[in-house]
């Protein structure tokens, strides 16, 4: 665990960033025809210096960059979610008053992925406070949507005379 960030608010109090690194950092995605990476990973929350107190729970942030695979299908990226799991297989639920939001590929073209082409995405999700608890996350899982549909490139050829011109 580190500390990184520093900002000091009106009153004299300090809050600090308190990072946990994620081990390992990067990943290998593969996901039907999607290949990819998560990198970067780390976790991040906002704590008052002195007291620890929370001010901006833990968020795990970093890199999603996924690359259709495919030759002949082109795919939609609709979202992916990441569920913290714990040793028993069950994920863990965030708390009530934190929200579970997927991460959406709506920038005009990231969200859909001809044969070949790749896109980067960033992440910033919610981690639960109890997978931050020692011996609880036993993994992070990736649920990714997406809607394949058939490439095809074709050509026409037009026959054609030009004659002189007038």
């Amino acid at each position: 665990m580190g500390r990184r960030g520093v900002a000091e608010l009106p009153g004299g109090v300090v809050i600090e960033d308190r990072t946990y690194p994620v081990t390992p950092a990067s990943m290998t995605v593969k996901c039907g025809i999607i290949t990819g990476e998560l990198r970067e990973l780390k976790v991040t929350e906002r704590v008052e210096k002195g007291s620890d107190r929370v001010v901006s729970p833990a968020k795990l942030t970093g890199t999603l960059r996924l690359e259709n695979m495919s030759a002949n299908r082109a795919v939609h990226l609709v979202e992916s979610r990441f569920l913290f799991i714990d040793a028993h297989g069950q994920p863990i639920k965030l708390e009530p008053a934190r929200a579970d939001r997927p991460v959406t590929f709506t920038t005009y073209g990231r969200e859909r992925l001809d044969p070949g082409q790749d896109s980067s995405q960033p992440v910033d999700v919610e981690v639960p406070v109890e997978a931050l608890q020692a011996n609880k996350l036993k993994e992070i899982r990736l649920e990714l949507s997406y809607i394949p549909s058939p490439f095809r490139e074709e050509t026409v050829n037009f026959v054609v005379s030009i004659g002189a011109g007038t």
